[in-house]
């Protein structure tokens, strides 16, 4: 019988958003990749550290620039480790995002932000991972923790675009004369739909009053919301402690990543 990822959360990443291979990295940056080559060959038996996983119901693949060489290090380390990793495909310097729809992806995280737009363009949740944020708690081993920004990750960033051209007062007018009508869902419903079906089928998943009638519109429900005003998140994600946290601004992700493991979503008109 053929393998199948049916009803699993599939999350493709790259080798790099995976384990840490910044002093590598800065070998392949040089554009020499047979140096690139031969120093991971060196290092085959020398685990890379990690940067962050979560497997259980979750299918993790690896989506990578890397070489096939760099690939076998890239198995190495994730056996070292314990993470159930079995499928990866390696294209050695070409765009891997392609392989996001046979494989029925419902997430790609990647540090190469032209893999990111080109995966969001083509309608797959995405994100940037800062290779230095920090790595996710263990408090809640048996527990899928996502959190998530509205505009322009959940929502679409109609809402965002009134605030931005017209400013607080245009935006809170707005956002009051259009209180009972949803918002557009943004680049990562299918992501929420898809955590949705796990917490459904008994996987437990922590995640204004437009918001709110969105997703109940959405027939989603989540265990939490923090609406903060503009208030900085990193501090309110280090006591929620997610698995992950997207958003659609540079700002926030900097902040976050000190404190959480971040990516940014390069959608919307904050990243026209």
């Amino acid at each position: 019988m053929a393998a199948s990822l049916d009803g699993k959360l599939v999350v493709a990443i790259s080798s790099r958003a995976l384990f840490d291979f910044e002093e590598e990295n800065r070998v392949f940056e040089t554009g020499d990749d047979k140096a690139y080559m031969h120093l991971q060959l060196q290092r085959l038996d020398q685990p890379a550290a990690p940067n962050d996983a979560n497997a259980q119901r979750v299918e993790v693949v690896i989506l990578s620039r890397n070489d096939p060489v760099s690939g076998m290090r890239v198995f190495r380390s994730a056996q070292h480790y314990g993470l159930p990793i079995q499928r990866g495909s390696f294209t050695r310097g070409q765009p891997p995002w392609r392989y996001l729809r046979p494989l029925r992806a419902n997430l790609f995280l990647s540090t190469h932000l032209a893999d990111v737009r080109a995966a969001l363009d083509a309608g797959v949740p995405a994100a940037q991972v800062y290779p230095q944020s920090v790595h996710a708690s263990d408090a809640h081993p048996h527990e899928v923790r996502i959190a998530f920004d509205g505009d322009a990750v959940l929502f679409s960033d109609e809402a965002e675009r009134v605030f931005q051209a017209q400013g607080l007062s245009a935006f809170q007018t707005h956002e009051a004369s259009n209180a009972s009508t949803p918002l557009a869902g943004g680049p990562f419903k299918p992501l929420l739909e898809a955590l949705h079906r796990l917490q459904s089928e008994g996987t437990p998943l922590p995640a204004h009053e437009r918001a709110i009638r969105t997703l109940m519109n959405w027939n989603i429900e989540v265990d939490e919301a923090m609406f903060l005003g503009g208030l900085p998140k990193g501090e309110f994600l280090r006591e929620f402690e997610p698995d992950f946290f997207f958003d659609d601004q540079t700002g926030h992700i900097e902040s976050a990543s000190r404190h959480v493991p971040a990516g940014h979503v390069a959608s919307g008109i904050s990243n026209l």
